[in-house]
């Protein structure tokens, strides 16, 4: 059992790769946000990679454990302490019955950490994940965030004892700034249809900031004037952005009006606007770290061959040869 003391800004299970298959029926596969830190910290303590997990966003977690287990926590700094001693990241440690996590605020760049726990937390499956997807209020942990007094079940025989000490070498650690390079391929409505070949242009060579009204369903980008290549969205509507409605890939960009909006964990799965760039798989972590109304970032088109091998290339970074003891 993890007693829940504070629940902190926002602090969802999760699991990955989410709730798939499902988009046909309006559910986007919410999941982790940062993918990266999420599988990682899963690894550090044995679970498998995908294993239901705790996201904490900007921190505020204050949490006591009933058992013996190994913990292991990844992504961005919150000052966590156990005890009142400071906590390592990438790194997993042994905590005890009555033992008690603390994690304060942010310390530095980025925006999410992740806390695993060997044997996982015990929610129920809905649809297939114990991800929680918070637009609809289901999964997870009674559908929501947790919050003072929740007592969350752990998965029993997870003691974790031969886990402890495990740590993610430092080289392949992520170093979070206020700046990110993000892959994407172009589609499914960009140039020349939708937008002009200087559209698409700017989109990859211009640094967008984040805005600070970003959540789970959208990170929106600061708005701009596109030439488009057509003067209305015809039958589908005034604007040139509008499409009549379709099916929206994950981790697509939305080109609402002005504004382009990437569709991340709890994003709409359907609507009657373009989307003129869709991330890689391989990328979609960085951006779960972005901080809004500070970050900016800047996309960068791959190939399908290059996504591919990117997608490759994480997947072997995040296994056991990767993976030291202290």
């Amino acid at each position: 059992m993890l007693e829940v003391l504070e629940g902190g800004i926002q602090t969802t299970v999760q699991d990955f790769p989410g709730r798939v298959g499902y988009l046909d029926l309006g559910t986007y596969p919410a999941g982790p946000m940062d993918h990266f830190a999420f599988r990682t910290a899963n690894l550090l303590v044995g679970n498998a990679q995908g294993a239901a997990a705790l996201e904490v966003m900007v921190g505020g977690l204050k949490a006591r454990f009933h058992d013996r287990r190994a913990l292991a926590l990844t992504g961005a700094d919150t000052q966590a302490t156990l005890n009142g001693t400071p906590l390592p990241l990438w790194e997993s440690v042994a905590v005890k019955a009555g033992d008690l996590l603390e994690m304060k605020m942010l310390k530095g760049a980025g925006f999410r950490s992740y806390v695993a726990v060997s044997g996982a937390f015990d929610v129920p499956e809905y649809m297939g994940s114990r991800a929680t997807f918070t637009v609809g209020g289901f999964g997870g942990f009674e559908g929501r965030a947790l919050k003072k007094g929740d007592q969350v079940r752990l998965n029993p025989g997870g003691t974790g004892d031969t886990q402890v000490g495990r740590r993610l070498r430092t080289n392949l650690r992520p170093q979070y700034g206020t700046h990110s390079e993000i892959e994407a391929m172009r589609g499914p409505q960009a140039d020349p249809d939708y937008m002009t070949p200087d559209d698409m242009a700017f989109f990859f060579s211009h640094t967008w900031k984040v805005d600070r009204n970003s959540n789970r369903m959208g990170i929106r980008l600061e708005s701009h004037k596109w030439q488009w290549a057509r003067t209305s969205g015809g039958i589908a509507g005034g604007h040139p952005s509008n499409i009549l409605d379709n099916g929206y890939a994950v981790w697509t960009v939305n080109v609402c009006g002005d504004q382009p909006i990437i569709l991340v964990a709890d994003g709409p799965s359907l609507g009657g606007f373009i989307c003129n760039a869709t991330l890689v798989s391989a990328s979609t972590w960085k951006v779960g770290q972005l901080v809004p109304g500070r970050d900016t970032i800047r996309f960068k088109e791959v190939t399908m061959d290059e996504a591919v091998q990117m997608a490759q290339t994480l997947d072997t970074t995040i296994s056991e040869r990767s993976i030291e003891r202290g």
